[in-house]
């Protein structure tokens, strides 16, 4: 066993899996400590370097490319000191330090570790269920959907339209950006309805505008992790045709009534537009059968003894927060785009 222990973390390596641990000094950053413990296959490894320095060194690790969704969720955005595949060594340990990389890089060797990008998530990520408060509301995966309860500081636009629940096969990606310091981050639920927004994410529904501190919002990592780790990976998304640039094709349909274009249009381009959706090679349906289907209400099941009772609460929620988002564009908050996609939102959930 290979080993390493150093005030920033701790790294064991013993042939076929390197564990890291963060440290518990208030020098490691937040998101480390409530990341916690990584067990990196060897098959996810690059690589590893060891960075000597005149004061301390960095021995860092590198992953094959589509191996971990941490990376993925963050597109390698992440600050360095937050980076988990980071080391800080004292330059006294710098010998130890070359023995682990050396050690790792060995093993590499025997084992015959592809460099290639991997076809699939090698590391778990986070477990769930987790949750971030931010600086625009609060974040939370169970496993199977998302939830966002907007905070008082967030736009009008978002607290009219209400708690956002986005469930997990809705979604399609998973966009996210850490406050620089001199512009605001985000968190993106790319769902086949809002694919087409170009709303900011201060007035996006399914976005959390992260513009508070970098050391809480960085976060929010956790949830995209989570929710990247169980959304298909980018390599079978691309090929089976599901990336964004094939989302135009497949779900022009959905993207189109939910910003109510198709239903003021001619029927006759929503007949071509329906079938030019199908896939090829699946049975073309009648036009009656491609109609839009009426959204069904979120309720839980309920018994066939039991009738079902009118939804009165709802239908009081749904036509307050419709007034409340058109007297927003009466006062001129909303733009006619934007009060168009979160009206289709808003009713989409009820």
């Amino acid at each position: 066993m290979a080993e390493i222990i150093q005030r920033d973390g701790t790294w064991a390596f013993d042939g076929s899996t390197v564990r890291i641990t963060p440290g518990l000094h208030r020098s490691v950053p937040l998101f480390r400590q409530t990341y916690g413990e990584i067990a990196v296959p060897l098959e996810a490894v690059a690589g590893v370097v060891y960075e000597p320095e005149r004061k301390r060194g960095r021995l860092r690790l590198r992953l094959r490319e589509g191996a971990d969704p941490l990376l993925q969720a963050t597109g390698g955005r992440l600050p360095d000191a937050a980076d988990p595949y980071r080391l800080l060594v004292d330059i006294d340990r710098s010998g130890v330090a070359e023995y682990v990389a050396e050690e790792i890089r060995h093993a590499l060797l025997i084992e015959q570790i592809p460099k290639e990008p991997a076809g699939a998530y090698l590391l778990p990520g986070p477990p769930v269920p987790v949750s971030v408060r931010s600086s625009d509301g609060t974040v939370s995966f169970d496993g199977t959907r998302v939830r966002i309860d907007w905070s008082d500081t967030s736009d009008r636009v978002k607290r009219a339209t209400g708690p956002r629940i986005i469930a997990l096969p809705d979604l399609v990606q998973v966009e996210w950006l850490l406050n620089s310091g001199y512009e605001d981050g985000f968190l993106r639920f790319v769902t086949n309805d809002s694919v087409f927004s170009k709303l900011p994410p201060e007035k996006d529904p399914f976005a959390l505008d992260l513009w508070g501190s970098a050391r809480r919002d960085l976060l929010t990592a956790l949830v995209a992790t989570a929710v990247m780790a169980r959304l298909p990976h980018p390599s079978a998304r691309t090929a089976g045709g599901h990336g964004r640039g094939e989302l135009v094709r497949g779900e022009s349909v959905r993207g189109e009534l939910a910003r109510g274009e198709l239903v003021r249009g001619d029927p006759a381009r929503f007949q071509a537009a329906a079938e030019d959706s199908v896939p090829p090679g699946a049975p073309r349906t009648s036009r009656a059968s491609q109609a839009p289907q009426v959204p069904q209400l979120r309720h839980a099941p309920q018994s066939p003894q039991s009738p079902q009772s009118p939804p009165e609460d709802l239908h009081d929620v749904l036509l307050r927060r419709l007034r409340e988002l058109g007297e927003l564009h009466r006062d001129g908050v909303l733009t006619d785009e934007e009060f168009a996609t979160t009206k289709a939102a808003v009713l989409r959930d009820f």
